[in-house]
């Protein structure tokens, strides 16, 4: 049985569209250009982050989040950046009775921005809130506990079947593997999607698979 079902942030229920788009902005890159390169690393299995270095060789996340802000460029999200069938699939699942979560690669502040948006879920977690980074097991492992103790119940919702999938299933989570963003039409690792309980295109299938499969006793 599914008691739970927590989801990834970004790319599933956020789309990071504009992030990048600001990003290209302030390094003073046409969107376009820092969109091909972006699915470029992608497909080189490469951090996201060398999307950016090919623009600036000694570019530092941390330290160019600190000037953004300093330039009051800090970045920031809401409900225009949500999925348009992220708050409906939530509120399904929610009404089916289960533990509904949101856990991250995402920095502190997000939390915040998370909770404004007042969405149906229980629980929120960040890899900067939590000291633990998506693909490693310690991030897992706090799922597993905000989940309720039985990963075996727990079903992990997200777009990279690198960061999301093969992890969330070593941990011994149920997952889904959602095909939209960059990552979920780029990045293709069939034998890592075959370990998924589902696989959709949209959030909008969810609560029906969700809803059969405890129907049918899990």
């Amino acid at each position: 049985m599914i008691d739970a079902v927590v989801f990834d942030v970004g790319g599933t229920i956020l789309d990071e569209s504009y992030e990048f788009a600001s990003w290209a902005d302030w390094l003073g890159v046409p969107r376009h250009t820092m969109s091909a390169v972006l699915g470029a690393v992608i497909a080189r299995g490469l951090d996201f982050e060398e999307t950016f270095r090919t623009f600036r060789p000694d570019f530092d996340l941390a330290t160019e989040r600190e000037r953004r802000a300093v330039a009051g460029a800090t970045e920031s999200f809401g409900e225009k950046d949500l999925y348009p069938d992220a708050r409906a699939c939530l509120t399904a699942l929610k009404e089916q009775g289960l533990l509904v979560g949101l856990a991250g690669n995402q920095p502190a502040y997000a939390e915040t921005l998370l909770r404004d948006l007042d969405l149906p879920v229980d629980v929120i977690g960040t890899s900067d809130g939590w000291g633990a980074t998506k693909p490693a097991p310690a991030f897992f492992e706090h799922v597993i506990r905000v989940g309720g103790g039985d990963a075996s119940s727990i079903l992990y919702v997200g777009d990279r079947p690198d960061n999301d999938v093969r992890p969330a299933v070593a941990a011994g989570l149920k997952t889904c593997l959602i095909r939209r963003g960059p990552w979920g039409h780029i990045l293709d690792l069939p034998e890592v999607a075959a370990a998924s309980l589902f696989r959709i295109a949209a959030l909008d299938e969810l609560p029906g698979l969700v809803a059969r499969h405890n129907a049918a006793g899990g």
